[in-house]
């Protein structure tokens, strides 16, 4: 079968057709600048790459008529016609509690992400806009599926997901630990089980999602159970910009002290913190390590406060789950930093982690880096949310 997974953003629209009996990605690309001056790119093995060229896209749906055009284009094309197209499959970020696992879109699940609107205001307009464009272009008959952020931690129970507040705050106004970055945590949950070659429901993962925007999940048996991000992804271990969990009474105080207004102030949490704000250097931990290298102490600060957050939530989601079998190290730095997964690994020989400097030293490729002798395996997984929501909608479809 092949999927056409979709991730639209407000101005942007990432794509990739992908065959899922291969799982071989046969063209992907990005529209940036939708509504501005559109800039388009296509890549395809064997073909002649497009890199950024202008192209008119005043509207999301000019972009995905673009990829369309690109995909059945007789020299650079990979199909012969649309028809090819099987299904297409939307990374949608929030699904709220209405959606645990992914679905087919209809008019119903269609209001349904209209309700969740308040929930994710900067990603869930963007996400809708790109399905209805889909549906304009693609007409009718080519199934569309939405696959959620969200709906892998809708497993977590109550104890996990409630925070401490006024209990109506979560009956009316749904306030509760959601958390994100689902389809990653899954897909390599699922990977690492392959590996190791037992069934998922016969073990205790923990994953840890290490990028721009990082989350850890504890993975019981093959679902959710904890997660580190919440209500929204500005929660859990400091990130390139994010604040990371702090008091919320500092909030109140540096708004009184610095007359800040609210808008500000989730600015500053949001784009200003994390290893930015405590470095002064950059939110890239590639510039952190050489700027500590050169005797920047709070360069090595910031990524010193990373590592110690992911190693204390590892050692909590052990703890929830009544021990660990696996730890699965993924996204842009859990794939690339050798340096960060053995700090965040080291000093947890007590939980019966052991890792090797030898096996760790790999770049975004699967490899199991513990030693041999290590009780609990530690893995390195490249992410892969294309293939994941690709093969959700060939399921479904």
């Amino acid at each position: 079968m092949k999927v056409l997974v979709i991730n639209a953003g407000s101005s942007s629209l990432k794509y990739q057709l992908l065959d899922t009996e291969t799982q071989a990605v046969l063209a992907k690309g990005l529209c940036e600048r939708i509504g501005i001056d559109g800039r388009f790119t296509y890549k395809a093995p064997g073909k002649e790459t497009i890199d950024a060229v202008s192209i008119a896209m005043p509207t999301h749906a000019e972009a995905i008529q673009a990829v369309l055009d690109a995909l059945v284009d007789p020299a650079n094309g990979v199909i012969a016609s649309m028809g090819e197209i099987d299904a297409v499959g939307h990374r949608v970020v929030h699904g709220g509690e209405t959606f645990s696992t992914s679905v087919k879109i209809d008019d119903k699940v269609m209001a349904a992400l209209e309700e969740c609107i308040p929930l994710a205001p900067l990603h869930n307009p963007a996400n809708i806009t790109g399905i209805k464009a889909c549906q304009a272009v693609m007409g009718p008959d080519v199934p569309q599926v939405a696959v959620f952020d969200t709906a892998f931690h809708q497993t977590m129970p109550p104890v996990a997901y409630t925070y401490a507040l006024p209990y109506e705050y979560y009956t009316n106004d749904k306030v509760r630990r959601y958390g994100f970055h689902g389809t990653s945590h899954k897909y390599v949950a699922q990977r690492a089980a392959d590996m190791l070659g037992k069934p998922i429901e016969s073990l205790k993962i923990i994953t840890c999602h290490l990028g721009n925007g990082s989350s850890v999940t504890a993975v019981k048996n093959g679902k959710s159970v904890d997660t580190s991000m919440g209500f929204t992804p500005l929660a859990g271990v400091p990130m390139g910009t994010r604040s990371g969990d702090l008091d919320a009474g500092i909030l109140e105080y540096l708004m009184n002290r610095h007359n800040i207004g609210i808008t500000e102030m989730l600015n500053i949490l949001n784009k200003k913190s994390g290893v930015l704000g405590v470095s002064g250097v950059s939110s890239d931990f590639r510039d952190l390590t050489k700027a500590g290298s050169e005797g920047n102490d709070r360069a090595t600060l910031a990524v010193d406060m990373f590592c110690y957050s992911v190693k204390k939530l590892i050692g909590a989601y052990a703890a929830a789950m009544g021990g660990v079998d696996a730890v699965v190290f993924t996204a842009g730095v859990g794939e690339n930093s050798a340096n960060e997964r053995m700090a965040i690994a080291s000093g947890l020989e007590f939980m019966g982690i052991r890792m090797d400097p030898d096996a760790n030293a790999v770049r975004g490729k699967e490899a199991i880096i513990s030693a041999i002798d290590s009780k609990v395996k530690v893995l390195l997984i490249p992410t892969n949310e294309e293939l994941m929501i690709a093969l959700d909608t060939a399921a479904l479809v």
